[in-house]
């Protein structure tokens, strides 16, 4: 997810780094184990726990078929829209005259020409940093329940249910915070932030990652307990491709958490924003920046679903015919429910068959906002795809949003897809352990370890993990299978998704337990999905799908008369 997909336990890490960078930095860390392409490849021929998609092309091309163009929206923090593997593949609002201010489409929207931006202003500002939805929630509430005895027997059913979420978020809040720890954040981020700075201006970057620090020298003390620090952490982690301001916005979030349990959190989107977020129907509101100052996730993301084939030897996306539809709803914090309500129905109004969302939270206080929008998909023939977080835990039993179960009770969402993170036997082991599980709620694992795609700024690449990057590997998939079969439902997508999983059959390790257990008991299908498979899948429901023709010797000529 958005918060938590490069470091899964930053406020921890920070200290044993800090006294690690005391005795000189990390030069020999263990390398990458597995090759940047290692999701794509075949298991079979290979031995990388892939998804086969090469063996998926292949088939393809045999059924001489012709592949139609789709449109994938990513629902995220930004996307890089110079990138040279990403500016290919933007889709393109043509009801719209790039910069003439005004609306041509008329869909209330002004020059939407690759997307929307709903955590924008129209004075041009942006949302990058945001609250937590828990510290949203509790403070909301607190004024009502605060140092009051309950009786829940005595509440009204809609006060019962906003007792339970106050306690709940009182409690997700503070069961996480640790003072001392945030104290010693508080403490190192200045003089972080000052040999940042010297870095920045003696590489001549504003960004900048582990890469970029190898041979980086410098006689400045205090550049030189950043630069240890930021190699510490990128050798933690395994991950050369972490930069200053992923680390500076982790640790920044971990403050802003611990500041919230006392304190109501600032209106960080409403100042900016200028909506009423409690009303739906105030929907016209944002920008057209797509890219604006928070691009890495979202990029990273489209890359890995469509970045450009046959330009450069450096990645091709999972779909080889795609134009990326950015939306940008998620900031550095939680997003709004109101956001991802709009940028759902944007994209289906807008021509998305595929929705990805590699974002979550453990609060949705107007999920029936955002289950309106799952249903108004479903009923376009729009297949979401959900990224299952990062949290190492079971989402049957715990909460994690947004999900396909409707909050009024009356059933589940048919064309949403929720993705775990699968790993490879070189790298820690065939499931990652940071992912979520539940063997109801996340459909299929994809690979999520060590993936290799676009990163922002100067046409770079980079590696990262995260469930975050196994969706889109579902998501490229599906739009894959639409390419060539477009009339199947999302329900049928779904399926020959789901039913491209090969069940492993070896024990595997709970992310959260760490016992060994059945792949089985992690999600619905047990096992990989297989981009091979997947496509087989769908030519076979597409030939079912074709009405069935009488021969010409069998049809009788009417008289006419």
């Amino acid at each position: 997810m958005m918060k938590k997909f490069l470091f899964l336990s930053l406020n921890l890490l920070l200290l044993s780094l800090y006294v690690f960078a005391q005795e000189g930095d990390p030069e020999q860390r263990k390398k990458d184990t597995l090759p940047n392409n290692w999701y794509q490849m075949d298991p079979a021929t290979t031995g990388f726990q892939g998804v086969s998609i090469q063996k998926a092309y292949n088939f393809l091309k045999a059924t001489k078929l012709k592949g139609k163009k789709v449109i994938v929206a990513v629902i995220d923090s930004g996307i890089d829209t110079t990138h040279e593997d990403l500016k290919p593949v933007l889709w393109t609002n043509r009801g719209e005259i790039p910069g003439n201010g005004i609306d041509d489409d008329k869909n209330g929207y002004v020059d939407d020409v690759h997307g929307w931006n709903f955590i924008g202003g129209k004075d041009g500002r942006n949302v990058k940093d945001d609250s937590y939805e828990a510290s949203r929630v509790y403070h909301s509430l607190k004024h009502r329940f605060e140092g009051k005895t309950i009786d829940e027997t005595k509440l009204s059913p809609e006060e019962k249910v906003a007792y339970q979420n106050y306690t709940r978020a009182k409690e997700s809040i503070t069961k996480d915070v640790n003072e001392n720890e945030i104290n010693f954040m508080k403490q190192i981020r200045m003089p972080l932030l000052k040999g940042d700075s010297v870095i920045r201006k003696e590489l001549g970057k504003e960004v900048y990652s582990c890469k970029d620090l190898k041979d980086y020298k410098t006689t400045d003390k205090a550049a030189m307990q950043t630069r240890s620090m930021i190699l510490g952490l990128c050798g933690a982690n395994k991950n050369d491709d972490i930069s200053n301001e992923m680390i500076l916005d982790d640790i920044n979030a971990q403050i802003r958490k611990g500041d919230e349990v006392n304190e109501a959190p600032p209106a960080y989107r409403g100042d900016i924003v200028k909506d009423n977020e409690n009303d739906i129907n105030d929907r016209y509101y944002g920008n057209n920046d797509i890219m604006a100052n928070t691009p890495f996730h979202g990029s990273f993301c489209a890359g890995i679903i469509a970045a450009a084939h046959n330009n450069n030897d450096k990645l091709n996306g999972i779909a080889d015919n795609v134009e990326i539809m950015a939306i940008r709803a998620v900031p550095n914090g939680d997003e709004h429910d109101k956001d991802i309500a709009l940028a759902i129905k944007y994209a289906v109004d807008n021509g998305a068959k595929v929705i990805n969302m590699s974002f979550g939270k453990g609060f949705s206080p107007h999920k029936e906002w955002v289950d309106d929008a799952i249903r108004y998909a479903g009923s376009k023939g729009v297949l979401l795809v959900h990224a299952a977080g990062n949290d190492s835990k079971n989402i049957d039993v715990e909460y994690n949003f947004p999900n396909p179960i409707y909050a009024d009770k009356s059933g589940r969402a048919q064309n949403f897809i929720t993705v775990g993170a699968s790993g490879d036997k070189k790298a820690g082991g065939l499931i990652a352990s940071f992912s979520n599980y539940g063997k109801n709620e996340v459909d299929v694992f994809a690979p999520g370890v060590q993936i290799f795609s676009t990163t922002p700024n100067n046409n770079s690449y980079g590696k990262s993990q995260g469930t975050s990057f196994a969706a889109p590997i579902v998501a490229g998939i599906a739009a894959l299978i639409l390419e060539y079969y477009p009339s199947l439902t999302p329900q049928q997508v779904k399926s020959a998704i789901e039913k491209s999983v090969e069940p492993i059959k070896e024990k595997v390790k709970n992310p959260e337990t760490g016992e060994m257990v059945e792949m089985g008991t992690l999600s619905r299908t047990g096992g990989m999905v297989n981009a091979y498979a997947a496509v087989k899948n769908a030519a076979e429901m597409a030939t079912q799908n074709k009405p069935n023709k009488l021969p010409k010797s069998s049809i009788k000529k009417g008289k006419k008369g």
